[in-house]
């Protein structure tokens, strides 16, 4: 069955929470992170903004310390202690037609929104708690990944005390587990490198060089999987891994390798109903030989932000459709553009 994207067959109410903005760390006093919170900040509004265009009505939680966070056509909720987070994310998760949660894999953050809202009976437009589980940890996800074939680099777990091994090849990547947003991410030239110190166990992998790139997967319900664009992905030249934005389209060849890998990749995975964007990098090899898959995110990226602008009628719709079963029918502007972590949003490039 096909879905018009650029229409719903009624205005939906819809929750929209987004952890950093929404009030995820209402109970830590201090400043909130400040890439999670750039980057929250332009999710929130992208999605918010589509919903609106689409005539939805939209409800969102804020965080006393954000600034400038709105739903147009729609509402948002001022938070300012745990209790009253808690119990405004069950009534609305309970009462919209359908819920949208972004939030980081760190600390189980993302998993534990899943879980309330599904246990509250929430209609959710992102992927469930059996998909969640799986690509909230890296490591479960490089093994998913394996049993498929689909090639991630070589990798280790490292302990917080262990040593940096000596016999890898290098350079290398540390992060967490379940990061997300490139915190506690560092590049390592070689073994007498000391990366900041971390309590818990830590993914330690080869760097793959070559283009880095993400694409957006739509699951819909039922078990099709459709992919968006690809892009190329802009990160930081600091060693600290930092995403600051990216483009879109890819040259022909390097989008099919990267389409084709992405759904690979979802393939190995519990079922997709909803966004997930899929983090890989195209080797140097033309044949695709070394192109590999860094990591899934269980949750709308920051590339959202690009591929709205570029979905003629937003993507809010879309996600509708996907998860009543029907396949909808994408309208995709061709225009170069490029988008920052930001959400800012640049067209007709000079390629």
């Amino acid at each position: 069955m096909m879905a018009d994207p650029t229409r719903s067959a009624r205005p939906s109410r819809l929750f929209i929470y987004e952890w950093i903005t929404g009030g995820g760390l209402v109970s830590e006093a201090g400043a909130l992170p400040e890439s999670l919170l750039r980057e929250g900040l332009a999710m929130a509004h992208a999605v918010a903004d589509d919903a609106a265009n689409a005539g939805h009505h939209v409800t969102l939680l804020r965080d006393l310390r954000v600034t400038g966070l709105h739903a147009p056509g729609g509402e948002t909720l001022e938070i300012s202690g745990r209790t009253e987070h808690d119990e405004a994310f069950e009534r609305l998760a309970q009462q919209s037609d359908a819920t949208l949660l972004i939030a980081p894999e760190t600390d189980g953050a993302l998993l534990d929104c899943v879980r309330l809202a599904e246990q509250a009976g929430a209609t959710l437009l992102s992927p469930a708690e059996a998909f969640v589980a799986v690509a909230s940890d890296k490591q479960r996800t490089a093994e998913a990944l394996a049993q498929n074939g689909t090639p991630t680099p070589r990798a280790l777990v490292l302990a917080p005390d262990d040593a940096l091994p000596e016999d890898f090849h290098y350079p290398a990547v540390i992060k967490p587990l379940d990061g997300a947003g490139s915190q506690d991410t560092h590049l390592v030239a070689h073994s007498g490198d000391r990366p900041p110190a971390y309590a818990w166990p830590r993914r330690f992998e080869e760097h793959a060089a070559g283009v880095p790139a993400s694409v957006v997967v739509l699951g819909v319900a039922g078990g099709e999987t459709l992919a968006l664009p690809p892009c190329r992905q802009r990160i930081s030249a600091d060693g600290r891994m930092t995403y600051l934005g990216g483009s879109t389209p890819l040259a022909a060849g390097l989008a099919e390798r990267a389409t084709q890998l992405a759904l690979r990749a979802i393939e190995a995975m519990p079922t997709l109903v909803g966004l997930a964007g899929v983090d890989l990098i195209l080797g140097d090899a033309p044949d695709g030989a070394l192109d590999v898959v860094i990591e899934i995110n269980p949750r709308l990226t920051t590339s959202y932000v690009g591929l709205r602008r570029a979905a003629r009628g937003g993507l809010v719709n879309a996600m509708l459709s996907a998860t009543r079963g029907e396949r909808p029918e994408i309208d995709l502007d061709p225009r170069p553009l490029a988008f920052d972590a930001d959400g800012a949003v640049y067209w007709d490039l000079d390629r």
